[in-house]
């Protein structure tokens, strides 16, 4: 079983950036891929960003430029470094952990842009 749990959202302003962080406990040795996705009122679950072992990043077209993920040497923590903030980036963000058969989140952070 994989806990995940997501800080760092928080209302900002247009242009401004937020850093947020998953923290990862449980049986982690399964986990091959983690991720960010969000997900806007009256929309779909959509990827922001993933980070697969030995194969590198991949973003959404929508963050590309604006957004990064890494995470930190013990893997146990996945951070989202957004940059260049929108209004359309408005949503709850939701942290994963990808086995090969199961897919765990967070309960989510709100992230708001506005001004």
């Amino acid at each position: 079983q994989v806990r995940l749990v997501e800080s760092g959202g928080g209302l900002v302003q247009p242009g401004g950036s937020l850093r947020l962080s998953c923290v990862a406990s449980g049986g982690m040795f399964s986990i091959y891929a983690r991720g960010w996705y969000r997900q806007a009122p009256g929309k779909q679950r959509e990827l922001v960003a993933r980070i697969v072992n030995g194969e590198g990043t991949n973003y959404a077209d929508s963050v590309k430029g604006r957004f990064t993920i890494s995470k930190d040497s013990a893997e146990k923590t996945v951070f989202l470094q957004m940059d260049n903030l929108k209004p359309e980036d408005t949503a709850v963000y939701y942290c994963s952990a990808d086995t090969l058969t199961y897919t765990y989140w967070g309960q989510g952070t709100q992230v708001t842009v506005s001004s």
